[in-house]
């Protein structure tokens, strides 16, 4: 039982880490990049998927079609906050976002990421 109370005292000790990831379908080479202020969260887009709720519908309907086997889930990369000063951790989070976008191109054929128009 002290096991239990140690790992729970040090996952909330852990620090909470925003970032990009990737959802790779291995079937169709297709990928879903996120970010996410919680990388901790990763595991609720595998459970919306398998629940049958994720936002996006194109990579929800491949998920139900190849099954949660042909899927890996990649943390692609970290944010790397300020130490000091204003630090808007949306806005960078967002910046990251596109670099990786821009770097992959997860759409039409090759993703399920829409682009944006402008």
């Amino acid at each position: 039982m002290e096991h239990k109370k140690e790992l729970k005292q040090l996952y909330k000790e852990t620090e909470i880490e925003a970032g990009i990831y990737q959802i790779k379908n291995t079937m169709n080479e297709k990928s879903f990049i996120g970010s996410t202020r919680n990388l901790k969260t990763l595991n609720g887009s595998r459970f919306m998927l398998e629940t049958g709720g994720h936002t996006n519908k194109m990579l929800q309907e491949d998920w139900d079609h190849f099954g949660k086997n042909a899927f890996t889930f990649e943390v692609l990369e970290i944010l790397k906050k300020k130490k000091e000063g204003y630090f808007d951790e949306k806005k960078e989070l967002e910046k990251l976002k596109e670099k990786w976008l821009n770097e992959l191109q997860p759409y039409g054929e090759s993703g399920y990421n829409q682009k944006k128009n402008g």
